[in-house]
Order: structure tokens, then C-alpha cells, then sequence
């Protein structure tokens, strides 16, 4: 009897393993995506996945349901270690029913999620699904609601992590829209809530697939994705390092990791790196290398609204987050789309204790009338409030031009900034002495015999007395003048100086932040 009811169990969970069968894991393959549980084999440290309701089922009778056997009913939940550190996660089998989502699908996904909140550990979703069961109508809508809501309370406590590896079509979108990170694979991955057919309809316009939601699509112009993937598996990789940079939930700090990097390593191009001519552009992201332990850094949404960087880097072996205007695009300039990246980033490392280093190039707000009419005064107040809220370290390094409200905007001082250093190339004033020496000065270039030369010699007035650091550090507002090559070891005392900061806001049940 014993032996076979082990043949039983034996059995059921080859069935399971099997998914949708033969034929429908070679469709897969053939379309360069893998299935539900090769990819959290990969995901996952080897032979460390444990899965949950793997007999659940759904009971749906309706049309041809009553005969349709779903193997875990399109869907592997579990959890199991990465790097050793505890992790839960669900895959979307697109071999069973097309991955689609019924109310037992949806209730094994609800139940991890909330066993993740429980345990302070980070979920993964892996997304691979034809959308909502149609077959199931309500139950699959109501499915839907459980885990946007879920998705919603679990924000900010642990790290939720969306990985698009097939279709996500409709209502199914707006969980990873909540998560805090969006991977897309190059290719096999789309997003939209309304496909090219629909639009087509409605609108005449004709788009394919992989215009309208691919994974380029997503991370270059929409900005809601954050990384790609070439593939399958190099996605999910990158999913691992992700993890590393970040913490298991918001009472705990991200890992330490050991480097041999010295802390008190010099970078003597830093001397020269800042062009003369203030009209002169450089790559942050020589910067960027130059500070980081080993050079390495995690750009968060880096084909997005390029003139800001957000990235990852380890600073002494801890995760410090990175928020540097790019002087190489658009001449560093927030916009619309910068504001919103940054702002975003600002409250997830604050959310997860994650220090914050701001990297400040910037000569203002973008003009023009699209930005105005697009809402520029609301969107550059998201990064305004994001970072006065934020109770995180946070240091700011001017590397030369912080003007006007993009200055403040830029984590000054008055926001909350614990330390403001700058390099001597830094010019910190309301706006570029050219424009300054035209206001300033206007009536004496105006009269003048020689407007050219009175402006010229105005203009050089200006730049002596406040394009340079030593005026803000007279009044408090910079904390030091640095030797440019000394960044790496300054910033680092900095961050070890402020590991101990307690700060708190007043009690509320929320701001009411510019949305």
C-alpha cells in the first residue's frame, strides 16, 4: 500500500513537472524563451527552489473547463536561496492555458506574496502570460485586484521585482507597474494595455507588437521598464545582481560586500576632468567608475531620460545610490522624464536604506513650451519632495555648475543634504554669469561706449565672485573645497561618518506628494 501511494505522489509531481506537455515546452524553446521552472532554476541557487501548491487546480466548469487538466494551474510558486539569502517567487507557465490567470492561479501568487511579506523577503514575479482567463470572467478579475493590492502594501517594506519574459497584455501590466523594478528580455517580452489589433481599430494607426511594448520600447522612451535582458538567462543574472545591491526588507540595511579596493584609493584624472569652458561637456560616468569599488556600478533605467544617471555602486564594500546629472546629454538639464527617474529612485533607496551620493552638473530646468505645458513645475517637484522626505545619509558633490531651483532641486543644503562637498571647478549661483551679468549689469553695458568689452569685463566680475565654491562655503552651504582626485576617500568617510543617522519625519499617515 505504502509503495503505491509513493507511486502516486511520484506520479502527480511528474505531471506537474511536465506542464503543458512535450509539444508545448518545444513551442516555447522555438519562440527563445524557457519554461516556468528552467528559468527559477536559474534564478535560484541550485537545488534551492522549494515549490508550493504544486497539486492546486483550478475548478472552473465553465465551457470546456470540466475537462481541462492545468497542471498547477499556469503558474510555479515557491522560494529558495540566491546567494544564500531567502527569496520567494512565481512563474507564469505560458505552456498551461497560455500562463493565463484564474483564481487559483491568481490565489497561489497572493499566497507568496504575502508569505514574502511575513518573512522580510524580496518576490520575484516572472510574467509569461496571455492575460486574464476569459473563461473564468469575475474570478480572474478579482484575482488580479488581490495582488495589485498586495503588491501595493507590500511597497517599500520588501523589494518586489517584475521580470517580463512573454506577453503582459491589459489589467495584467499594473502589478509590475507597482513593483519596484521592471526587467524586460530583448525580443520575447512585450507590455501594453491595448495591443496593436485594438489600436488598429480604434485609432487606424497600425504598430507591431514590439513598437508599441518591446523591451527597447519600455526602457528608451516610455521609462517603464528599468533593465534588459538579451535573453532569458542573461536577464535573470542580471535579476541576481540586483538582489545583491539591495536588502531582504526596509528594517535591514543591503549586504556588505568585501572588496580589495582600496578605500583610500586616489583618482588623479579627476584633476582634469572638468572641462574649462563651461560649455563643455564630459561623461559622468567616468566619475561614476572612478568612485565605485572596482569601477562597477547598476544602472537603474539607463536608456532612460539619459541626461540622469541612477545607479548602484558600493562605496567600502556598502550599497550607495547614485543620482548624477549627465553633462554628455542635454547638458545635464532636468526635464520631465529626468525628474520622474530620479524621484522614483530617490524614494525606493530611502525606502530600503540605501545611502544616497547626488553627482551635481546642472544648469537648470530644460526651457520650452512642451516642457511647461507638460507639467515640468509638477514633475520637478516629485524629486523635490522625494528628496526632503528622504531620512537616508545623503551627500552631495558639486562638480561645477548648480544653478537655481535645479540646485536646490539637486539635493542642496536647505533639502536635507547631511554633507555638501565641491570640487573647485564648482560654480554655485542662481543662474550662468552670461545671463546673470545681463540682468545684473544690464543699464551699464547698455550705456557703455563699448558694450562688447563692459559686458566681457561684467561677465568676469560675476564668475570672481560667484562662480566658485568658496562663496557657498563662506555662508555654510559647502561643508569643503576637495582635491578632486580625493572624492573616492572623502565620500567614503563621509558614508562611514553618517552609518549611525537617526532622522525622523512628523508623524502622518502620508504626504501628499505632486503625482
Amino acid at each position: 500500500m505504502a509503495d503505491k501511494k509513493l507511486e502516486q505522489l511520484r506520479r502527480l509531481k511528474a505531471e506537474a513537472q511536465a506542464g503543458g506537455g512535450e509539444k508545448r515546452i518545444a513551442s516555447q524553446h522555438n519562440q527563445g524563451k524557457l519554461t516556468a521552472r528552467e528559468r527559477l532554476a536559474i534564478l535560484f541557487d541550485e537545488g534551492s527552489f522549494v515549490e508550493m501548491d504544486v497539486f492546486v487546480h483550478h475548478r472552473s466548469t465553465n465551457f470546456d473547463m470540466a475537462d481541462t487538466y492545468a497542471p498547477g494551474d499556469g503558474v510555479v510558486t515557491g522560494y529558495g536561496q540566491v546567494d544564500g539569502r531567502l527569496v520567494f517567487a512565481y512563474a507564469q507557465d505560458f505552456t498551461v492555458l497560455g500562463g493565463s490567470l484564474g483564481e487559483y492561479h491568481a490565489n497561489k501568487i497572493v499566497k507568496a506574496q504575502e508569505m514574502a511579506l511575513k518573512m522580510g523577503a524580496p518576490i520575484v514575479g516572472l510574467n509569461d502570460s496571455g492575460g486574464a482567463r476569459i473563461q473564468e470572467g469575475v474570478a480572474s478579475l478579482s484575482g488580479y485586484g488581490k495582488i495589485f493590492y498586495n503588491n501595493t502594501i507590500a511597497s517599500g517594506v520588501i523589494p518586489q521585482i517584475s521580470v517580463i519574459m512573454g506577453p503582459c497584455a491589459g489589467g495584467a501590466v499594473y502589478s509590475p507597474a507597482i513593483t519596484d523594478f521592471i526587467f524586460m528580455v530583448d525580443g520575447t517580452s512585450q507590455m501594453f494595455i491595448t495591443g496593436p489589433q485594438v489600436i488598429e481599430t480604434v485609432t487606424g494607426e497600425k504598430i507591431s507588437a514590439e513598437d508599441l511594448g518591446g523591451a527597447r520600447t519600455h526602457n528608451s522612451k516610455s521609462g517603464n521598464a528599468h533593465f534588459i535582458g538579451k535573453d532569458d538567462a542573461d536577464t535573470l543574472t542580471k535579476v541576481k545582481t540586483l538582489l545583491s545591491y539591495l536588502p531582504s526588507n526596509n528594517l535591514e540595511t543591503a549586504p556588505y560586500v568585501p572588496t580589495s579596493d582600496d578605500p583610500n584609493r586616489l583618482t588623479p584624472m579627476f584633476d582634469g576632468l572638468v572641462p574649462e569652458n563651461p560649455n563643455k561637456a564630459y561623461d559622468m560616468y567616468k566619475v561614476i567608475r572612478g568612485i565605485a569599488d572596482d569601477g562597477e556600478y547598476m544602472d537603474v533605467a539607463g536608456d532612460f531620460a539619459k541626461n540622469i544617471i541612477t545607479c548602484y555602486i558600493r562605496l567600502g564594500g556598502n550599497t550607495v545610490g547614485v543620482v548624477a546629472n549627465q553633462p554628455a546629454v542635454a547638458a545635464g538639464c532636468l526635464d520631465i522624464d529626468a525628474s520622474d527617474k530620479a524621484a522614483r529612485f530617490v524614494r525606493r533607496c530611502d525606502a530600503f536604506n540605501i545611502p544616497l551620493l547626488v553627482l551635481e552638473d546642472v544648469p537648470g530646468f530644460l526651457p520650452g513650451t512642451d516642457q511647461e505645458h507638460g507639467g515640468i513645475i509638477r514633475h520637478g517637484a516629485k524629486l523635490l519632495y522625494a528628496f526632503a522626505e528622504a531620512t537616508v545619509p545623503r551627500v552631495t558633490l558639486i562638480l561645477r555648475k548648480a544653478y537655481g531651483g535645479a540646485y536646490i532641486a539637486m539635493n542642496n543644503k536647505e533639502l536635507g543634504a547631511d554633507l555638501v562637498l565641491a570640487w573647485p571647478t564648482a560654480q554655485i549661483a542662481v543662474m550662468g554669469a552670461s545671463g546673470a551679468a545681463n540682468i545684473v549689469f544690464k543699464n551699464d553695458i547698455k550705456n557703455a561706449d563699448d558694450p562688447v568689452a563692459v559686458r566681457t569685463e561684467k561677465i568676469a566680475e560675476y564668475e570672481e565672485k560667484f562662480n566658485n565654491p568658496y562663496r557657498a562655503a563662506e555662508l555654510g552651504y559647502v561643508e569643503d573645497v576637495i582635491v578632486p582626485r580625493e572624492s573616492r576617500p572623502r565620500l567614503i568617510s563621509a558614508f562611514d561618518m553618517l552609518a549611525s543617522k537617526r532622522d525622523a519625519r512628523p508623524a502622518k499617515k502620508h504626504g501628499d506628494i505632486p503625482l
